[in-house]
């Protein structure tokens, strides 16, 4: 009986739709992959509802997601979605196999989904951004409708009839699907990576200008010589990033303009790269805080940054702060991806070192730290304060206009809070009796720190030895001799500020303002071998 043999020797029919179904789904990423980087790279359909993704989602879980994942947790997102995908690709191929219309059709309802997630983005630039998912759902529904059509049959064929599923043929079809879709993909990738060479061309070719105000030369005593203690400045390889950006954005500072302009704005400025570069710059350090930090956590950083102050470009467009009598009290930045962050007005203003950085720790600014140009205010997190890849000011007001991290329920001002960090020994380490240097940096920007204390476990505050203070503006070393005794023991910091005002014991989170809380580590000494008889 050939007819009944072949049919028994074909694969399960779950197992063919499931491979119909994922190789669909690859088919259609690897063509909008293709017509987005002919395009736009950013309007393709993963960064585009992972994007969406991201802004719907409440603080309390982008929180989370940083602390459980850290900087991994954009490639943690895209994972997630594409496994998404690749489940409900699977359940449209077995529906293939008996409706294979209906299959592809859901197919085609997934390039809407996507369709509409790029038009809604901050960032659209219009149609265009649609064509991408439209485009692979088009080629994603014809791919599985092709590979449901050469299944097998739901039954084994009547003794005596011709019909035989063709193992080859399904074979054959997916074969050629799966390399068509690959090269489509490769394709896709390598015109994405050119549409990015001209931003990689212009910073290669950036030639940062000396600063007409140097950066105060450091205090002896600043840096201390202890291992496992933060360095007082962060390397760019090193330093933490914390953002919305899916995909990092890669700006060509050739077209990038930046534009001024709302409120109070006598004189609207719109200014090119060269002319910033043009102009005075200053160059500070600085230590930037993400208000994710959890208390004793790793999103701070100290850098050398290189700018233009703020202060004298809202000047020169005729911006009053509100104390002098101005009508605007925010300062909407936007990021060239479409993220808004809000400052007071009265802060960018007030005489502290807010610029419009282009360098940081002797370099153009890295595409991960906003390069071109990124935005930065001493004393603020930086969720309302240093807007990477910035592309417009614009002057209003706080009841006028809430950013994107004020529309999720994030306070409207949000000053740094005095915080300290033990960054060795680490918890749960077993450090040797005796002496232990205990150590970590203490931070409250454009307050500076005073005072560092450390308790051992329910004993009186111990004051720590300072390192020199740079600036108020940065991070400040500390440390301290402990004689360890054996036992478990718990090593609590705590810092004052410039105000004199003392680092608070009471635990929040995160959300709505920054965390705060002291930070504590729990160690233990082993016992020491006895000797002798």
């Amino acid at each position: 009986m050939p007819g009944v043999s072949s049919f028994r020797r074909t694969p399960s029919r779950a197992a063919v739709g499931t491979s119909a179904g994922l190789l669909a789904a690859f088919t259609a990423l690897a063509v909008a992959e293709l017509v987005a980087g002919l395009l736009r790279p950013a309007a393709g359909p993963v960064t585009v509802v992972g994007g969406v993704l991201i802004d719907r989602t409440p603080a309390a879980v982008k929180d989370f997601a940083i602390r459980t994942f850290g900087e991994n947790d954009k490639a943690v997102l895209r994972f997630g979605i594409l496994a998404v995908l690749a489940f409900l690709a699977i359940g449209l191929g077995v529906l293939g196999l008996r409706h294979r219309r209906i299959a592809a059709a859901g197919v085609l309802l997934f390039g809407i989904v996507g369709a509409a997630a790029a038009l809604g983005r901050p960032d659209s630039t219009g149609v265009g951004d649609a064509f991408p998912s439209i485009a692979g759902a088009v080629a994603g529904a014809l791919a599985l409708y092709v590979l449901a059509s050469q299944a097998p049959p739901s039954t084994a064929p009547a003794a005596g009839e011709g019909g035989v599923w063709s193992r080859r043929g399904f074979l054959t079809a997916a074969g050629v699907t799966a390399a068509t879709a690959a090269s489509v993909g490769l394709l896709g990738r390598f015109l994405s990576g050119r549409q990015g060479q001209g931003a990689v061309v212009s910073r290669e070719n950036l030639v940062l200008p000396g600063p007409s105000s140097p950066a105060p030369a450091l205090p002896a005593g600043a840096r201390l010589k202890v291992p496992g203690i933060s360095s007082f400045t962060t390397p760019n390889r090193d330093f933490y990033r914390v953002d919305t950006a899916l995909t990092v954005p890669e700006v060509d500072a050739r077209t990038w303009r930046l534009r001024i302009h709302g409120r109070g704005v006598a004189r609207p400025r719109t200014y090119t790269l060269d002319q910033l570069l043009a102009r005075p710059l200053i160059e500070r350090d600085i230590t930037l805080t993400c208000v994710s930090n959890e208390v004793g956590g790793p999103y701070v950083g100290n850098a050398r940054w290189l700018g233009v102050p703020l202060r004298d470009l809202l000047r020169e467009a005729g911006v009053r702060p509100p104390s002098h009598g101005g009508t605007a009290d925010q300062l909407v930045a936007r990021s060239v991806d479409g993220m808004t962050l809000g400052s007071p007005v009265d802060d960018v203003m007030d005489g502290r070192d807010a610029m419009l950085a282009v360098g940081m720790n002797g370099e153009p600014l890295p595409f991960e730290h906003g390069f071109p140009v990124r935005m930065l205010v001493p004393g603020l997190y930086g969720y309302v304060s240093a807007c990477k890849w910035i592309e417009s000011i614009e002057l209003t007001t706080f009841d006028a206009y809430d950013p994107y991290w004020v529309k999720r329920r994030w306070a409207r001002r949000a000053p740094v809070k005095t915080q300290a960090r033990i960054d060795t020994p680490k918890p749960f380490t077993r450090p040797a009796a005796g002496a232990v240097v205990v150590a970590g940096v203490a931070w409250a920007q454009h307050r500076g720190i005073t005072r560092v204390e450390i308790r051992i476990d329910d004993g009186p505050w111990q004051d720590a030895d300072l390192a020199a203070q740079d600036s108020p503006d940065t991070w400040r070393q500390w440390s301290y001799r402990w004689n360890a005794t054996p036992g478990g023991h718990t090593l609590t910091v705590r810092a004052t500020d410039g105000t004199g005002s003392v680092q608070t014991e009471q635990r929040t989170r995160t959300v709505p303002d920054g965390a705060s809380g002291r930070h504590s580590v729990f160690v233990t000494v082993p016992q020491i071998p006895r000797t002798g008889p």
